[in-house]
């Protein structure tokens, strides 16, 4: 290795800016800033009336209170009977019984029909 060689194969004199060209990166795009936004004056438009919304009329009562004293007398008389009550008990002694019955009845609503032997045309 040959000593005014440096490391990687430039010679060790040359200044670290002399290695090699360089070349120049474009700027990178930036996007001009936001205009703000221009506002105008308010304008005021005539006010706009709906049809008035008429509620049902509220009523009110006034009650005036006149006080008037009408006497009524009822007289009443107390008279105490005193009477005896008598309790005469009448015994019927009774026995009961309970007899069941059973009622039955067998209908035969047409002839039973073999599976084996299908009834014919005139149903026979």
């Amino acid at each position: 290795m040959n000593r005014n060689m440096g490391f990687g194969g430039f010679p060790s004199n040359a200044m670290p800016n002399q290695v090699a060209p360089v070349q120049q990166m474009p700027a990178p795009f930036c996007p001009p800033p936001p205009c703000q936004p221009i506002y105008c004056p308010p304008q005021a438009f005539p006010a706009q009336y709906d049809p008035p919304l008429v509620s049902p009329g509220q009523q009110y009562v006034k009650t005036n209170l006149f006080n008037k004293v009408v006497q009524h007398i009822h007289p009443s008389h107390t008279t105490t009977v005193n009477k005896l009550h008598v309790n005469h008990q009448h015994f019927f002694p009774h026995t009961e019984s309970c007899v069941n019955e059973c009622c039955e009845t067998h209908t035969m609503c047409g002839a039973p029909v073999n599976p084996c032997c299908p009834p014919g045309p005139f149903g026979f």
